[in-house]
């Protein structure tokens, strides 16, 4: 069953709470950056709601990547996407430019989630 659009926006906020998280800590100006990029968005509370939550639960980095690949796999293709890798790099970017586990990590997800798009079409 394909996630509804919450479980979407849940997801969203896992990503970037991993790739905030990736070099081992939370810095308030990634934060405030996320509070800024996000006001443009209709979907800002529940992608924030999600990130406080699992920051909240100091979820490992690769379980908070997971549950987000998982659930945007399953829930396909979408135009918030192009969004979500906008604000990943923001958010990034934030606390003294991107970081080589912040990058791998954007890295990482862009490939498996291409990677698994494309092997649909087969």
């Amino acid at each position: 069953m394909k996630p509804s659009k919450d479980q979407l926006y849940d997801a969203l906020g896992e990503l970037i709470y991993a790739v905030a998280f990736s070099d081992g800590e939370i810095q308030q100006s990634e934060i405030d950056k996320l509070e800024s990029v996000l006001a443009q968005h209709e979907w800002s509370a529940a992608v924030r709601w999600s990130f406080d939550y699992e920051n909240s639960k100091h979820q490992s980095v690769e379980d908070a990547y997971q549950k987000a690949l998982e659930t945007c796999k399953n829930y396909g293709p979408t135009e918030e996407y192009a969004s979500l890798f906008t604000i990943l790099d923001e958010v990034a970017e934030a606390s003294n430019g991107i970081d080589a586990n912040e990058a791998a990590l954007i890295a990482r997800f862009k490939n498996e989630l291409r990677e698994h798009f494309l092997n649909l079409d087969l």
